[in-house]
């Protein structure tokens, strides 16, 4: 390995004063990890922060744009979400399901053709009591403490597939094939997932961090889906809890999720 004469001159005055005082590679140190924190272009926005995340979706809203899948394409495209064309491999982190499928305990013979029939946007539930992370054998799942969301660390995840079972609401899906030969752009600032392993919505918690809001609620163009915090009675969520009636999937499972649903 060489060395030119500018940088050996340069560790060996820092050697010396490491032997003086112990200052240099202190100063070495703080060189180096400030060149690797330093973000390439521009800089971050103040982090948007919560005691507990949470989401309504106004079904009412979803229904003026029927066939809309903005939200879907929004999320996908962002997060290298592949598309397989065919439901034995499908991968979503968020899809569209009929309102009787997506709600079965909602379900009766009188509900209106109009919301029987509505697509209700589905994604990962973010339980406040999440089922998934107490089966993850590696912890590749679990709930962040600091605002409830339930992450997923795909370099952890060894495909075990346990968590795809204890969901009940089929928010996760596994990568049975190498997902990035079928993704049509790849967006370079999300990481790609590898064959085996599991996936799902995380409440765009990258967008969080640099200020930003889910992709999926900044793409509606119904302006159907509100973000905020639980916690917060001044929040858009806790406005939109008291003034209408809310719906959740299944709730009598105990895993308190924080998707609503005006109806």
């Amino acid at each position: 390995m060489s060395i030119d004469r500018r940088k050996f001159m340069k560790v060996s005055g820092l050697t010396a004063l490491a032997l003086a005082g112990g200052k240099g590679i202190n100063v070495l140190a703080q060189e180096d990890s400030t060149s690797v924190a330093a973000p390439k272009t521009g800089s971050f926005e103040t982090p948007l922060t919560a005691k507990r995340w949470a989401m309504v979706c106004d079904l009412s809203k979803c229904r003026e744009k029927e066939g809309c899948d903005v939200c879907i394409k929004a999320c996908h495209e962002r997060h290298n979400v592949p598309d397989f064309g065919n439901p034995k491999d499908e991968i979503k982190w968020i899809w569209k399901e009929h309102f009787e499928h997506a709600f079965h305990g909602q379900e009766h013979e009188y509900i209106t053709d109009e919301i029987r029939h509505t697509n209700v946007p589905l994604l990962c539930n973010h339980c406040d009591n999440p089922p998934c992370t107490r089966v993850c054998p590696t912890e590749a799942t679990w709930k962040r403490e600091s605002d409830g969301i339930v992450m997923m660390d795909w370099h952890r995840c060894i495909g075990c597939r346990y968590c795809v079972v204890a969901c009940p609401y089929g928010s996760r899906s596994f990568n049975w094939r190498d997902p990035r030969p079928h993704i049509e752009k790849i967006d370079e600032s999300f990481p790609t997932r590898t064959r085996g392993v599991v996936e799902k919505c995380t409440f765009c918690e990258e967008r969080l961090a640099k200020g930003l809001l889910p992709a999926c609620v900044e793409a509606c163009p119904a302006k159907a889906l509100a973000f905020g915090d639980l916690e917060d009675p001044e929040s858009e969520v806790r406005a939109l809890l008291r003034e209408h009636f809310t719906i959740r999937r299944r709730p009598e499972l105990g895993t308190a999720p924080e998707i609503f649903y005006i109806v």
